[in-house]
């Protein structure tokens, strides 16, 4: 019941606000929402949840309802974050890591949501003019505490995330045509009008204007305000001029988004309430690159360059663009798209790396990366620049890489701005010939990368350099696959695919390149080196059993001590690691042993018949092989068979107590030196593997259990049968002794 209610809610929240937008127009809506999904705390980004929603084009307003609950009252009030963005997931650093050198982190906004005293939390966002397309949600808990969790046995709060996503619509927006006036009159209260135009490709300045703009009221300034553009992140950042404050209304627009729709908002300023005509038009100038041929010879063109390209494969001459005619504005390099794997793509040019770069125009290279299963990777570019092709210059090499629209007009004060965003610079010259920018997650769109020679003041010997630059770029899921310090994991939401680095040894940071917490080697090998020879604290506690007699408990210690020692020695997260089998055996293994020893040991000291104990033995092996398998990480694996096992003894001392009028075991010395340290040492070993381990002092805690546990195995096996007598060493040796102790070779 609480989704149509909350569906009705967000309907009335959208009535004002679609009645405020205008009167006058016919606006539809739309409801989408998504599964709830568990949060956790956050380590990594693969503890983020992911949400993807697409927005559809003219939409006016869209409303998120952020629903956020937890399934205990008296769980902590935790922080929950949500981050946004748009064409791409976000890129998040809630732990403050160091990101690689030439990463560049790409903006997202994000809001947090708290619990008061209550089991839910619903919050509405409102954005008025979305840009359309994918709208990517992430949401995570704090830091992890880092606090190893027992399952079943340690009681955790779940908490739930859900979003919907309400859509309201404008049917029939006019389409403003390049040259060509439109007239609209808005009459009060609070009236507006949207428009859009289409922005064709190589646009290179974009002018929108009102003019004629006239009041009911007293002549005066035009009481109007213009926005252009959508919102793509908040705050926004749309280009909105007020006509009162200067006597021409218009807005320019440099390297606006190309092969896109652009809205265009007109509403009155506050506080007036007369009507006011106005025309609105825009006008475009453009530079394309190539002369003017027909498709027949474009297409002999391109097959004599992919036959040259195929005779002569390795040669290093630069790329040739596309012919320029006059008046055009920009050198275009051809490139090709070549897709290897998920979320991996390489571009080449079409006849060498090499692209040469003038002072005259800007050099132009498409990188497509318009699916959105693009958008989950990493993008990386790598530039250097030809030295010897410099001369003697102190002139540098200006690139940009920018979405949508190229930079058309590269200077050092520019900064790589086109129209609605903000590009990356790459800066090259003799001092500093290499560069690069890797990207994580490019928002889906196309790419352009433009560069520019730029000369210094009065030297006009470099007006005539051409530079080489080699160029390389590819997308790949993970930078370096993440290095050595981390393994790249891809993801999949829905029909999505993403992926992330999970870092080890202590590395940290995006592609695991924060060695501020690393582990060094020697670290790495001290900690593997307390895991697996801890396990040898079970040597001691063999010999007792065997010294006791008991040959199949010490049989079942050793096998315990052998694989515990390999698992631990494979279960190394650096390079102090070595596996002597599959990880998934070796951790099997490893635990089964760990629980029947526990097993064999209760039953052991309950001292019941031989038939009935190894009768037991055998059972409870079984069905511990049996629950191993089902979920050896559950705590009632270990708790079952050592309850089951202790209400055993329990009842056999007992029945020997009633039966004897005595407390059993009888004697005071067997209490105090062997019972008592041997329960304390189980009990403090218990404490510290359910309370006090974290992933930070695993090695050291972990590695006492080891010792502990086995030290208190040696204090609890009780003594031998007295039918059994002690060992003869002679006798195993072959030797038989008779009263007189004389002995002789059988």
């Amino acid at each position: 019941m609480a989704l149509p209610y909350l569906l009705i809610l967000g309907i009335i929240h959208f009535l004002p606000a679609a009645r405020s937008l205008s009167s006058d127009v016919v606006y539809t809506s739309e409801f989408y929402s998504q599964i709830p999904q568990q949060l956790s705390f956050y380590s990594w980004y693969g503890n983020a949840r992911l949400f993807q929603f697409r927005v559809p084009p003219d939409t006016a307003l869209l409303r998120w309802l952020l629903q956020a609950s937890r399934d205990k009252a008296d769980c902590g009030d935790v922080e929950i974050t949500v981050h946004f963005r748009h064409g791409a997931p976000p890129v998040i650093n809630p732990l403050g890591t160091a990101f690689s050198p030439a990463t560049r982190v790409p903006y997202s906004f994000n809001m947090p949501l708290t619990f008061t005293n209550s089991l839910n939390n619903n919050t509405f966002l409102n954005i008025t003019n979305p840009e359309p397309g994918d709208w990517y949600i992430v949401a995570h808990l704090p830091k992890d505490p880092e606090k190893i969790q027992i399952q079943g046995f340690t009681s955790t709060c779940k908490y739930f995330f859900q979003p919907d996503l309400f859509i309201l619509r404008e049917v029939g927006i006019p389409i403003l045509q390049a040259g060509a006036p439109m007239q609209k009159t808005l009459s009060p209260p609070g009236s507006s009008a949207n428009f859009k135009m289409f922005i064709p490709e190589y646009t290179q300045d974009l002018r929108l204007q009102l003019q004629n703009c006239t009041s009911d009221s007293t002549p005066g300034p035009c009481p109007l305000l213009v926005t252009v553009g959508s919102v793509s992140e908040l705050p926004s950042i749309q280009r909105t001029v007020n006509c009162s404050e200067g006597p021409e209304c218009a807005i320019p627009l440099r390297s606006p988004p190309w092969g896109k729709w652009l809205n265009v908002l007109v509403e009155l300023s506050q506080g007036i309430n007369a009507s006011v005509s106005f025309e609105i038009v825009h006008q475009i100038s453009a530079c394309k690159p190539g002369k003017v041929v027909s498709r027949r010879s474009v297409f002999t063109l391109m097959e004599q360059e992919i036959l040259k390209a195929v005779k002569n494969a390795t040669d290093t001459n630069e790329t040739q663009p596309l012919a320029a005619r006059s008046g055009s504005c920009l050198h275009k390099y051809p490139l090709v798209r070549e897709d290897m794997d998920v979320v991996s793509v390489r571009f080449q040019s079409v006849k060498s790396p090499y692209v040469p770069v003038t002072a005259e125009m800007p050099s132009i290279m498409l990188l497509n990366l318009d699916s959105e299963m693009d958008s989950g990777g990493m993008l990386i570019v790598s530039l250097q620049l030809n030295k010897t092709t410099m001369g003697n210059s102190s002139a540098s090499v200006l690139a940009c890489l920018s979405a949508d629209s190229p930079v058309l007009a590269l200077n050092t004060s520019q900064n790589c701005t086109t129209a609605f965003s903000q590009g990356y610079a790459l800066l090259m010259n003799s001092s500093v010939p290499n560069i690069s920018l890797n990207l994580p997650y490019p928002v889906t769109a196309s790419w352009y990368l433009s560069m520019q020679l730029l000369c210094p003041l009065n030297d006009s010997d470099c007006q005539s350099l051409s530079p080489r630059v080699l160029f390389g770029s590819a997308l790949s899921p993970c930078e370096d696959n993440c290095g050595p310090n981390g393994d790249c994991r891809l993801f999949r939401r829905n029909s999505y695919l993403y992926a992330a680095c999970s870092c080890k040894s202590g590395w940290s940071g995006w592609s695991c390149t924060d060695s501020s917490k690393a582990l060094s080697y020697q670290q790495q090998l001290a900690a593997t080196l307390l895991l697996t020879l801890s396990n040898f604290m079970f040597v001691p506690t063999i010999i007792v059993a065997v010294y006791k007699f008991y040959f199949v408990e010490a049989a079942v210690y050793a096998y315990n001590m052998f694989f515990s020692t390999f698992y631990h020695a494979c279960d190394q997260p650096g390079e102090a690691v070595m596996c002597i089998m599959d990880y998934d055996t070796l951790q099997y293994c490893d635990f089964f042993g760990s629980v029947v020893s526990i097993w064999v040991t209760i039953l052991c000291m309950a001292r019941l018949k031989q038939h009935l104990k190894y009768v037991l033995f055998m059972l409870g092996t079984l069905l511990i092989a049996l629950s191993m398998q089902l979920d050896r990480r559950g705590i009632w694996n270990m708790l079952g068979p050592c309850l089951f096992a202790l209400v055993i003894l329990v009842i056999a001392w007992t029945y020997r107590g009633v039966r004897r009028r005595h407390c059993y075991p009888p004697s005071w010395k067997r209490w105090l030196f062997y019972l008592v340290p041997g329960i304390s040492l189980a009990l403090i070993a218990l404490a510290i593997y359910v309370f006090a381990q974290t992933n930070s002092n695993y090695f050291y805690t972990h590695s006492l259990w080891h010792i502990m546990v086995a030290g208190s195995v040696a204090f609890l096996l009780p003594p031998r049968d007295r039918n059994k007598k002690p060992w003869n060493f002679k006798q195993l040796l072959g030797y038989h002794c008779t009263r007189e102790e004389r002995c002789s070779k059988s």
